[in-house]
């Protein structure tokens, strides 16, 4: 899944024959860092009502590059930089991106060892 999310990433610039999509690849490394400096190595951490300044600054951090990669697309599509395809496949890659990570999350929290 995460393959074929980077492919559509790749795809989305390729066809249209510009390179401004791959602005929204910056965001796809930058959403998990917050949980891996301030989460404590836990896997509970996104869910958790527990923490401190660190643990909801990082939360917020998340939640904002989450938003980041949502939007910019959608402003590379308002301000003309890219077409309204271009657009869709950056949105829907941004999906299959957020599956996967749901995905590999709910596997983690399955594991028994």
């Amino acid at each position: 899944m995460f393959s074929s999310s980077i492919l559509l990433q790749i795809l989305a610039c390729a066809i249209y024959n510009n390179w401004w999509p791959m602005l929204s690849a910056l965001m796809y490394v930058l959403v998990p860092m917050p949980c891996l400096f301030f989460g404590g190595g836990s896997t509970q951490y996104p869910i958790s009502r527990e923490g401190g300044g660190w643990i909801d600054a990082a939360k917020f951090l998340t939640g904002a590059s989450s938003v980041g990669s949502i939007a910019i697309p959608i402003i590379l599509k308002h301000a003309h930089m890219i077409e309204t395809g271009a657009m869709i496949i950056e949105l829907v890659s941004f999906f299959i991106f957020v599956c996967t990570v749901l995905c590999f999350h709910q596997a983690s929290l399955d594991d028994d060892w």
